[in-house]
This record gives C-alpha cells, structure tokens and sequence, in this order.
C-alpha cells in the first residue's frame, strides 16, 4: 500500500477515535498507536506544555525522554518556531537530542489549542532510516494533529 493511500485510512481511523471524546490524554494515546501502527514507525509521540517544558506524554516505542525545554532540539525547537520541523538526518540538526542512537529522521509537529494561538503539546515522529519523512508526511500528520484537538 502507497503512502499517501495509509495517510487517508489513517485519517479516518483517527476521526472516529477522536469523535466525541473529550480526554485529551486519552485522544493522544490512540491517535499515537494508530500512527504507530499503520505507518510502522521507530517512535511515535507526543510531548505535551506543561508548566514551560515539554513533557513526556503518550507514546509508542522505546523509552524516551522525559524533558525537553523550550527551543532545544528537534521538539523544543518546532514548539518555538510554532511550525513542523522535517529533519532528514538528526546528526545534522545542531542541538539535537539523542534519545536513542537508532534514530536517525525526526518529523516533529506542533499541536496548537482549539483557538489556534497556543502550542499545546507537539508530534515527535522518529524514524531508524535517513531522510523517511517528507512533504506527504507533513502535510497528513499536521491534518491529523488538527483534527485530534478539538
């Protein structure tokens, strides 16, 4: 199956996991595993705001870390510029965090609040290839993150 052909199955999973619930936790937690599932990916999750600090919250994977602070690597920094970050070889991205060695590509996207003017939490997507995310990536995982806080 083509990449774009799971992001539109996905896409419709998501919206009737996310329809009518209102745990965000919860929300995060199966719109994690989906992703997980269906795109087969290293490490799927997501760091939620709290208390000006991004925190560990759902994933699928090995463990991670726990803290990241605002505007440090791939996560910090997508929360601080407020826009998906697509990094083809972590190695190569200055300040990169290393949670695990076998990570190689990173997506991270932000989650903003229903009124569009806070991030909330982001998306950390890593991948154990070089260069597996691009624009189609980007454009699906954003879409989802809208649709999964209501």
């Amino acid at each position: 199956m083509e990449k774009e052909e799971k992001y539109r199955l996905l896409v419709e999973q998501v919206r009737s996991l996310v329809e009518g619930e209102s745990d965000g936790i919860a929300v995060m937690a199966n719109v994690c595993a989906a992703i997980h599932e269906t795109m087969g990916f290293f490490w799927t999750g997501f760091y939620r705001v709290v208390d000006n600090e991004l925190l560990l919250g759902p994933f699928q994977g090995p463990v991670a870390c726990m803290h990241i602070p605002f505007g440090k690597g791939v996560c910090g920094s997508a929360w601080q510029q407020r826009r998906t970050l697509v990094v083809p070889d972590v190695e190569q991205f200055p300040g990169h965090i290393a949670c695990s060695s076998l990570s190689r590509s990173e997506i991270v996207v932000p989650v903003f609040s229903a009124d569009g003017s806070d991030v909330i939490a982001v998306l950390d997507i890593d991948s154990r290839e070089l260069a597996t995310f691009d624009e189609t990536d980007r454009q699906y995982l954003e879409y989802i993150c809208q649709i999964t806080i209501k």
